[in-house]
């Protein structure tokens, strides 16, 4: 590789967090109940003050526009936003006002996303999205929150993740409610589906000039055995029923199986941008004693992730990117990112994933924006305080953030709009020696 690999004029380098994660205190929905119950989060852990942007999100908004970057994916909670059926809290509103402002003022383009895994208390008894009256009630959260926020942010995500929401709550059980009940878990995500609809309706009858998409997460799955017929059957099964149902369903606006079969009103065209969440792969093999007859595994020496996270599989989010093109749309990398404590990894993912990107947006994929995951440090999920994803170290305890390494090397990128060949020198050096680069 003799050259930089420049991007193109105006793309968006941010990051991405969500509300619960972040912010601390959210003690009304059903992530911070989930909490509670013991064996649910790694060691007991529980997300406290998180990383305290309720109060501080100013702060941490300075060290982003600190690192030159031009945008900030964040999500709203809407159990403080609605914190009982009907009843709409103006102060949190207010608050997302003072956030977003805060963020215009300094540059950061904010892409907000309107349902980012946790819900109300209230919604969660009576049924969450299990409950088809709850896409009714999602849009009107929407149409209020959206009302009250759209002079500060013209960039909306609807879901976060709708196969990682109804997989991990209503299959694999770690997530709220858990529970390990298939036809459940189709219902919900169908559901999550159609109240993406309802509220990419609500919100361009609001904010005509808006830009409305969908964070999808998807994971290379690939044959174990590439020459094995069983193998790469099970392969295609377990891509489709992950990746590739629910963006048939949303373009073709008709159930695509194993969410349903026949016409969806109102699903297709619900899309002006499409977002992808990409982070590793999977080898899947055939194997009769398991759930759908499918085994996922990592590839024997393949370097891993810190706490089993995943594979390092740069090559994936160009296939993913491409895949994605295919239909039509405006795309962003909406996250990417892994959990890497001491930061030895985390200099040669970015460049690695970017130079994946710059490939893809080479052959023709209307990539604008890549967010990294995350800012600092969060509470993350299941997974408690264990896997650390922030470009900035983060003490929950004492709240003491401490920038790592990659953090001025993710703000050089940003600054210079291109990874530069002395970057990739330094910190991934095996990346100029591969031949797919110029």
């Amino acid at each position: 590789m003799n050259r930089d690999l420049a991007f193109p004029p105006g793309f968006q380098w941010g990051v991405a967090v969500a509300a619960h994660q972040v912010e601390g205190g959210n003690r009304n929905n059903d992530w911070w109940a989930w909490e509670q119950q013991p064996g649910r989060i790694h060691q007991g852990q529980r997300s406290g003050r998180a990383c305290n942007w309720w109060e501080e999100a100013e702060a941490d908004l300075d060290r982003a526009a600190g690192l030159h970057l031009n945008s900030l994916r964040l999500s709203v909670e809407w159990s403080r936003i609605e914190p009982q059926p009907g009843h709409f809290e103006q102060r949190a509103l207010q608050r997302y006002q003072q956030i977003l402002q805060g963020l215009q003022q300094r540059g950061l383009e904010p892409m907000v996303t309107l349902h980012h895994f946790s819900s109300p208390l209230w919604l969660a008894e009576q049924g969450g999205w299990e409950n088809p009256e709850t896409i009714d009630r999602f849009a009107r959260f929407v149409g209020h929150t959206v009302e009250a926020l759209k002079p500060h942010c013209r960039c909306w995500c609807t879901i976060n993740e709708p196969n990682v929401y109804g997989y991990m709550g209503y299959l694999e059980g770690v997530f709220p409610p858990g529970k390990s009940d298939p036809a459940a878990g189709m219902r919900v995500i169908r559901h999550l589906l159609q109240g993406h609809a309802a509220a990419y309706r609500q919100i361009h009858d609001l904010q005509p000039e808006a830009r409305v998409g969908l964070a999808h997460n998807m994971r290379i799955l690939d044959p174990a055995r590439p020459d094995a017929p069983l193998d790469r059957w099970a392969a295609r099964l377990l891509d489709h029923v992950y990746n590739q149902a629910i963006l048939n369903s949303l373009t073709s606006g008709r159930w695509s199986p194993p969410l349903g079969w026949g016409p969806v009103p109102g699903l297709a065209q619900t899309l002006d941008w499409i977002g992808l969440n990409y982070y590793t792969r999977d080898l899947v093999a055939f194997d009769p004693g398991q759930p759908l007859c499918v085994r996922r595994f990592h590839a024997e020496g393949a370097e891993l992730l810190d706490g089993g996270y995943g594979e390092f599989y740069p090559l994936g989010l160009y296939r993913c990117l491409l895949r994605l093109a295919e239909l039509g749309l405006p795309m962003y990398v909406s996250e990417n990112g892994l959990p890497d404590d001491n930061d030895d990894q985390r200099p040669r993912y970015i460049l690695a994933h970017l130079v994946q990107l710059w490939r893809a947006i080479q052959q023709g994929c209307a990539v604008r924006g890549y967010y990294h995951w995350t800012l600092a440090d969060n509470f993350e999920w299941a997974e408690g305080w264990k896997l650390r994803f922030g470009l900035i170290e983060l003490d929950p305890k004492s709240q003491e953030r401490r920038p790592r390494p990659s953090a001025a090397l993710y703000g050089q990128i940003a600054t210079q709009n291109a990874v530069s060949v002395a970057q990739i020198e330094r910190h991934a050096p095996g990346l100029s020696g591969e031949t797919t680069l110029p």
